[in-house]
């Protein structure tokens, strides 16, 4: 049952992530608010096909800031990128340069006011990504970015990517770190998600000014808090 739901879940969701990427791309002549309709509507969709077609409830423990602040997400599945731009009003999400490439979608993205990274372009693509960080709080909008740098598999616990340190320090803002636990049902590179409850755990405020490698470690054990 649960290939048949993955299955059915897979050609409605991409197939209607076709027309929210194209009126998003439609709307970027009617300004920056008009935007933000297609990505939030599309999140929307994506929560819908999740709790009807896959059977999965997401379950958010805890409350969202909505500005001045960065944003840390565990990231084990495709279900939390898609998730989060439900959960803010105007977020800025920091994804992989990569991505941008994909026809239409990349170009909603670009349009929404991501932060694209190249993890493995060095100083050059940290500075880029600051610079874009830093007008981005200028224009009220929260942080979001997932530390790790990709998923990974459920109960692993792979160490920080440098740009969140970089982020933390270049902005002077505090972290809200958010463990999850989507890779129990829906785990890396599977095609088969199960049915359940997957858990969004909003943690404790990490406040600003404190040294790279104290913040960290504080970031590593909080979105890891669902892994033990």
């Amino acid at each position: 049952m649960s290939f048949v739901r993955s299955l059915i879940y897979t050609v409605v969701f991409y197939t209607g992530s076709i027309f929210f990427a194209l009126a998003t791309v439609i709307a970027i002549p009617f300004g920056h608010r008009a935007i933000l309709v297609g990505p939030r509507a599309w999140s929307n969709f994506h929560h819908w096909c999740a709790q009807w077609i896959l059977s999965i409830r997401i379950r958010l423990e805890g409350t969202l800031p909505e500005t001045g602040v960065i944003v840390a997400f565990k990231h084990e599945s495709f279900c939390e990128t898609a998730e989060i731009l439900r959960l803010f009003d105007d977020p800025a999400v920091v994804f992989k340069a990569e991505l941008m490439r994909i026809p239409i979608w990349g170009t909603a993205a670009r349009a929404h006011g991501v932060i694209p990274v190249q993890r493995e372009a060095g100083a050059s693509a940290l500075r880029q990504m600051l610079k874009a960080a830093k007008a981005a709080v200028a224009a009220g909008r929260p942080i979001l970015i997932f530390p790790e740098g990709t998923r990974v598999p459920h109960g692993q616990r792979p160490p920080l990517r440098p740009g969140i340190a970089g982020l933390y320090k270049s902005l002077g803002l505090p972290v809200v770190p958010v463990a999850l636990d989507s890779g129990r049902l829906w785990p890396r590179r599977s095609f088969v998600k199960r049915p359940g409850v997957i858990r969004m755990v909003v943690g404790e405020t990490i406040p600003a000014g404190l040294d790279r490698d104290e913040v960290e470690a504080r970031i590593h054990t909080a979105i890891n808090a669902l892994n033990d």
